[in-house]
């Protein structure tokens, strides 16, 4: 097939998410509007679906490919064929009937804009699923579809089935996803890529993979659970109490579906294979039988319409499973034909309990005279489900009745002919039984509401598709045989020759199956009465219960071994993962071979002995000290020092500045947090325990040192050679580590410096809650466990810290105008910055520098994250990727030339976010200090609360307030 790119390809799946952005607010404007901005998006994507509609009509296929990490063969690609084309126009043709009835059919008490929202989020998880040309972005927007259900499902957060049914189908169509993932991973390694379009090509290598077996079960597993099929088909009928329009779009053409789609997108790689046989075409004719068994017995309306959706979905399936492209056709046609005429059903049905106010069927009869309108159409495609002829459903009963009648199941060529019909005979008694019990029959007194047509927006959609049974019904090839002919060349990927499709095909085996179905089902409605009394009478296991068996089992025994393992505790989570790892290394060294490694030691000399002493000495004495925290901090600094000091040793001179500033800022903060918290940490640990723990601390220690070993003696080519090569001509700066973070890896840093402000306006979230509430009074009577000395602000460190205030600005700057090609960068100077205005608070109070040091902490951040954004996205304008840096070089008399570049704007922005973090996290822990000091009750000879310092609280707090104190 020949390919042709457009983009709007990718639009066509954006549209649904960018239409869920408007209901929400056009409901303010009314109803009708928030129905059209739902309604726009969809009829948007379908027109420009339509557009692409006669490319795929002449064979060819309709791409575009969006290269994201090409080497992890993860790329955003879309790709449009028959099949694609089929789903996506049922997705975005029923849906756009599902908004016209959803706006008549909710009452003003539902909220719409909501329901629009998250029908909006489904349509687009679909329509992703179905134009993906990427397996693991199928995947994604196959999970995106499970948690949009959920949200549409539980709509009606009032009705208790409703949330059942919904977690019921997260839990069923998750657990299928985790297993559809572990599948396409197979898949892809399989097929050597990730995309569909080379999947499609890689038949024989996929089933030549050793992995074969489990890759095709766990792609099953994902298909069969999200189309219900056996054993997972009891999710289903549960989903039914989500409202009437949620209930005709996952039944019909879009939920249910995604597993059909997927199985007939790999029908090409896995069909004809026996594995594929036995599970799919079996899974399929079982879940066919019970669906149709159990619908004939619902007396609830949408419950026996969704079992009967069960048992199309099986009958689909089956035919997908018989691995014949003659099956594969019928069932592409069946689901055209499925998803029009169980839209309108699902439709009727929802018009009759918005009518009448009950749904049971026992409760209802005789509407044909007082509602003529939705009978008709009710009975139009109920005997369309039924497969009677001249409706559609009995052209595409008839195909798969043809296939079933020359399909053998271990050699028995009766068995699946028989079951076939007999599912078709269970098909036609519970769709008699819909017309029959809902709207022939007498005339009855006692409806809960009397019942009558309802306005034409409610039954303009159904009409429309009603009629589209009988147009197909009547007139199939002039209608869909040319489109059915283009979807099943995309279903298996050849060229095929398909006959006309008619109503006559002459005396076959299959009219006579299709005869034996209908008056089967005729025979079943008439007996209905003592059958359902034998149905009643006869034990049966029951789906749902079994399913709230097991999850309660679950919960109960899976909750005592989580909260038996998560029990809080590091030291046990550290112990396992350590133990684990260690165990996995040795088992690694023992069974593998070890070469030493050649490479030469660099000469030691006297200063890195020294170093080296010196950090395990005082490595050690954090073990020995651990529960003196404020020693134990100290000694916390002096290793980040001696590991700056190797930074130098070993060249790193930015590593080395990193680490010093970095040091300094998190000491202090980490010694502002110690002041609220207990100075001793409680020995908790017996002696044997603590043996147990620096016995595995000391065996990962011993086989991280032997990793690095062996790592550092070995050559081996790094990409460092890349970066000094590429630095100077492509990034414009001569420090190799600044054009990394700035350029080569800016989206790295871009998202380091988000986190980093994030983590500061935590702090502040946190602190905003602690100063209100329990927390406060908490607060407010904590008496700090230490004596601090009477001198609050020493005159020396005033005097020091304010001379040195200018001087530490104009190092920041310097620090950071020259980090492009020499050792410093944005990231240094701003701790620098941070560090020069810390000490001012520490030296003079809060109260002072608050005073004269007015900057908004939290604008910087925002200043900085949206400097360093508009900054990466200036390089869209000239065709480069995000942050993709440019330089040039000015002259500017009597100035020498001198470079300017773009990164000096984006490391502005890390700049910024640096001091607006660091500052704001101090500030603060400043203001819980300050609050713990203003709510003491002290003698204002002891105390002025205009004085109040964050760093000298601890003092305040111990102020005695007795007379014999003072």
């Amino acid at each position: 097939m020949t390919e042709q790119s457009d983009a709007t390809l990718a639009l066509i799946a954006a549209l649904p998410f960018i239409g869920a952005l408007f209901p929400g607010l056009m409901i303010r404007v009314g109803r009708n509007a928030c129905a059209l901005s739902a309604g726009w998006a969809t009829l948007s994507a379908l027109i420009l679906l339509m557009i692409h509609s006669t490319v795929i009509w002449r064979g060819e296929v309709v791409v575009y490919r969006i290269d994201w990490m090409p080497m992890l063969g993860l790329n955003a690609n879309f790709r449009l064929d028959g099949l694609g084309l089929l789903f996506a126009t049922m997705i975005l043709g029923i849906g756009l009937l599902i908004i016209l009835y959803a706006r008549f059919y909710l009452s003003r008490e539902d909220p719409m804009g909501q329901f629009y929202t998250y029908l909006m989020l489904f349509q687009g998880a679909m329509l992703g699923i179905v134009l993906s040309d990427n397996i693991l972005m199928m995947v994604i927007f196959w999970e995106l579809t499970s948690l949009s259900s959920f949200l549409l499902i539980g709509y009606w957060k009032h009705n208790r089935a409703g949330r059942q049914g919904a977690r019921m189908a997260l839990a069923v169509t998750g657990l299928g996803g985790l297993a559809l993932i572990g599948g396409m991973l197979l898949l892809g390694n399989a097929a050597g890529s990730y995309d569909l379009s080379v999947i499609l090509t890689k038949r024989e290598e996929v089933l030549a993979s050793p992995y074969f077996a489990p890759m095709l079960i766990l792609i099953l597993l994902g298909a069969f659970t999200k189309s219900a099929q056996f054993p997972f088909q009891f999710w289903l009928p549960h989903a039914m109490a989500a409202p009437t329009p949620v209930s005709a779009y996952l039944h019909s053409a879009t939920m249910v579906k995604a597993g059909l789609f997927l199985m007939a997108r790999l029908w090409p790689v896995f069909a004809g294979t026996d594995l594929w046989f036995y599970l799919v075409a079996t899974t399929g004719l079982i879940t066919m039988l019970i669906g149709a068994k159990i619908a004939i017995f619902k007396d609830d309306l949408k419950a026996l319409l969704a079992y009967s959706t069960v048992s199309h979905l099986g009958l689909i399936t089956m035919l997908l499973g018989f691995g014949t492209t003659a099956a594969a056709t019928a069932a592409a046609f069946h689901i055209i034909n499925h998803t029009i005429f169980k839209a309108a059903l699902f439709m009727t049905a929802g018009i009759v309990d918005h009518e009448a106010h009950t749904r049971s069927i026992k409760r209802l009869g005789g509407l044909r005279v007082l509602m003529p309108i939705t009978a008709t159409l009710a009975i139009i495609t109920s005997l369309s489900m039924a497969g009677l002829p001249f409706f559609n459903g009995f052209l595409s009963k008839e195909l798969m009745l043809e296939e079933a009648a020359h399909t053998s199941w271990l050699g028995n060529p009766w068995l699946v002919p028989v079951l076939a019909t007999l599912g078709g005979l269970f098909s036609a008694a519970y769709s008699f039984r819909y017309i029959g019990h809902v709207f022939l029959g007498p005339e009855r007194k006692d409806y809960p509401s009397h019942p009558h047509d309802p306005p034409f927006g409610m039954w303009a959609a159904p009409a429309l598709l009603a009629a589209m049974v009988v147009v197909i019904g009547v007139i199939p090839q002039a209608v869909v045989g040319g489109f059915l002919n283009v979807v099943a060349d995309a279903i298996t990927q050849e060229h095929l020759h398909l006959h006309k499709l008619k109503i006559w095909h002459g005396f076959t085996p299959a009219l006579g199956m299709s005869a034996i179905a209908t008056l089967g089902g005729l025979a079943v409605f008439y007996f209905f009465t003592p059958l359902e009394r034998i149905w009643v009478a006869t034990p049966k296991p029951d789906a749902k219960r079994m399913y709230d068996a097991l999850v309660m089992f679950l919960h109960r025994n899976l909750g005592r071994i989580s909260n038996n393992l998560h029990d809080g505790r590091l030291t046990k989570f550290l112990g396992i993962f350590g133990a684990t790892t260690v165990a996995l290394g040795l088992f690694a060294y023992v069974s593998g071979s070890h070469t030493p490694g050649t490479r030469e030691m660099i000469a030691p000399t006297l200063v890195d002995y020294i170093g080296t002493i010196l950090l395990i000495a005082s490595t050690m004495a954090i073990m020995n000290y651990h529960r003196s925290r404020l020693l134990v901090l100290v000694l916390i600094g002096i290793n980040g020092l001696i590991v700056s000091v190797i930074f130098v040793r070993l060249s790193a001179p930015d590593l080395a500045m990193t680490q010093v500033t970095v040091e300094v800022v998190t000491l202090i903060l980490m010694l502002l947090a110690l002041h609220f918290l207990p100075k001793h940490t409680p020995r908790e640990s017996n002696w044997s325990r603590r043996s147990r723990d620096a016995t595995i601390a000391g065996a990962a220690g011993l086989s991280v040192a032997a990793l690095s070993w062996a790592l550092m003696t070995r050559d081996f080519e790094t990409i460092s050679g890349y970066y000094l090569k590429h630095a100077k001509p492509d990034g414009g700066g001569t420090n190799v580590v600044n054009v990394i973070l700035v350029d080569f890896r800016g989206y790295d840093t871009f998202g380091e410096i988000i986190v980093l402000g994030i983590a500061a306006l935590l702090i502040f979230a946190l602190e905003e809650a602690l100063m209100d509430g329990r927390a406060s009074r908490k607060l407010a009577n904590w008496i700090h466990e230490m004596r601090y000395s009477k001198d609050r602000h020493p005159l020396m460190m005033v005097v020091a810290t304010r001379m040195m205030m200018p001087t530490s600005l104009m190092v920041g700057v310097y620090i950071f105008l020259r980090g492009h090609n020499d050792p410093g960068g944005g990231f240094i100077a701003g701790l620098v910055v941070a560090i020069a205005l810390l000490m001012q608070y520490m030296a003079s109070g809060f109260a002072w520098a608050s005073d004269r040091i007015q900057f908004p902490y939290h604008a910087f951040i925002g200043w900085g994250v949206l400097t360093a954004g508009i900054t990466g996205i200036g390089a869209w304008f000239n065709g480069f990727p995000f942050l993709t840096s440019d330089f040039g070089y000015v002259h500017l008399p009597p100035i020498e030339e001198f470079e300017l570049a773009t990164a000096m704007a984006f490391d502005l922005g890390v700049f910024l976010t640096v001091v607006g973090a660091v500052m704001l996290a101090i500030y603060s822990l400043s203001r819980i200090a300050r609050r713990t000091g203003e709510s003491v009750n002290v003698s204002p000879m002891d105390y002025d609360p205009s004085t109040v310092d964050p760093f000298e609280e601890g003092h305040i707090r111990n102020v005695r307030t007795t007379g014999e104190e003072r």
